[in-house]
């Protein structure tokens, strides 16, 4: 869903942020602090953040958010979220998450080269995270009042096997109040994320008896049979409309050359704008890894393997399952993004993509995920990379939504 957001005019709560002195206030604090925000950014970025492990840096987020004037708690799972009370009890939730795809003891140091910035996460999460703190901090300081009560969130788990388990727990509690989700994830200002792709990870382990490559040969290999599997199932011609894909992204298994391996096992990412297309390849996934341990232990039992024991054992779990959703296209939140865009002469397309922002959207809560500004690549590398340029135009943006989908007091 690639088409650009119609040049529509509505009358919307957006209208009345258009001459109030302190949504002025707002936009220009933001500008301002520009290169302190980026500074921010470098700061929470060299906090590392592995998968299940953003403990450190939540300690951080939480010391921010308090010092820019909001009430913080952190919840059972991670989750620092601040309060910027507002005059009823719906609430507005803008979110960041803080965890990255990079295992522990990764590198995290930001190196600059001219006005570029690189370290893995420096754009996915940093930007997001640095951007919840400046915005927080410029309606304290515009005393801003607003209606809706909006929740500056940073949460864990949207990475990888993290199965998006802080949105869950956050949609969990507040969804009885909870008026729509704004996400931010990485830079990118030209589209708004607007649909939700339904995803899977899977991962797959075959076991067997093992044994030394020279006097047990002849026995069943584990990583043989895996990788005549990955062979039938990477053949697959997945449609274009519905756009679907598939990434065998860890293989592991095996002690030494020499020795036959008692296990393998893979861990794979399906993604489909269909559910029912990604019910397919899920279940052509399981028959062709089933197959290669059948062609296995056929070639095994021709190279004279004796004895039942010697069988190959398959183990399949689902690591996550990120559902599908969809805003409508009369939403109130994405007349206040358009609004929000016209007015600062920006131009930008629906997406669908894998954000925070599925799980509020496969309940039926209004939700989109934006960039926060700058510009940004080598996401989910370590050449990753952010440069700052204009970065105020996405602060703007995203204060501008929140504001007009939260709605002023006087």
């Amino acid at each position: 869903m690639t088409a650009f957001i119609p040049n529509l005019t509505r009358k919307t709560a957006a209208a009345a942020l258009q001459d109030d002195a302190r949504v002025a206030e707002v936009l220009e604090f933001l500008k301002a602090n520009a290169p302190a925000t980026t500074e921010e950014q470098i700061r929470i970025t060299e906090i590392a953040a592995p998968p299940f492990h953003e403990g450190a840096r939540a300690a951080y987020m939480k010391k921010l958010l308090t010092a820019s004037g909001l009430r913080v708690e952190m919840d059972a799972v991670g989750n620092v979220i601040g309060e910027y009370a507002g005059t009823s009890q719906d609430i507005v939730m803008l979110t960041a998450h803080m965890d990255t795809v990079f295992p522990a003891g990764t590198n995290v140091s930001v190196k600059r080269d001219g006005n570029r910035l690189l370290a893995p996460g420096i754009s996915d999460n940093g930007t997001g995270l640095a951007a919840i703190v400046v915005i927080a901090r410029a309606l304290h300081e515009a005393k801003i009042r607003t209606k809706n009560t909006i929740l500056f969130v940073a949460d864990v788990g949207e990475e990888g096997e993290g199965n998006l388990r802080g949105i869950r727990a956050l949609v969990d509690v507040y969804k009885k109040r909870l008026k729509c989700v704004i996400a931010l994830d990485g830079s990118a200002t030209e589209y708004v994320t607007t649909a939700a792709l339904a995803s899977r990870r899977v991962e797959i382990a075959v076991s067997g008896p093992g044994g030394h490559s020279w006097s047990d040969f002849g026995l069943p290999n584990p990583i043989h049979a895996m990788a005549r599997g990955i062979a039938r199932f990477v053949s697959a011609r997945v449609p274009e409309s519905p756009r679907t894909s598939f990434n065998v992204g860890e293989i592991e298994g095996g002690t030494s050359v020499n020795s036959i391996p008692s296990r393998a096992l893979m861990k794979v990412d399906l993604r489909s704008e269909s559910e029912a297309e990604l019910g397919k390849l899920e279940n052509f996934l399981r028959e062709s890894i089933q197959s290669g341990i059948d062609e296995e232990m056929s070639a095994a039992r021709d190279r004279g393997m004796a004895g039942g024991a010697s069988l190959l054992d398959l183990k399949i779990s689902v690591l996550g399952i990120r559902p599908a959703g969809e805003l409508p296209e009369n939403s109130p939140l994405l007349a206040a993004l358009l609004a929000a865009d016209t007015r600062l002469g920006n131009r930008s397309r629906h997406e669908r993509s894998s954000t925070d922002a599925n799980i509020p959207l496969s309940v039926g809560v209004a939700a989109i995920s934006l960039g926060a500004g700058g510009r940004s690549g080598g996401a989910h590398t370590l050449e990753e990379w952010y440069e700052p340029t204009n970065r105020e135009l996405g602060l703007q943006r995203v204060a501008l939504t929140m504001l007009a989908i939260a709605g002023l007091e006087p």
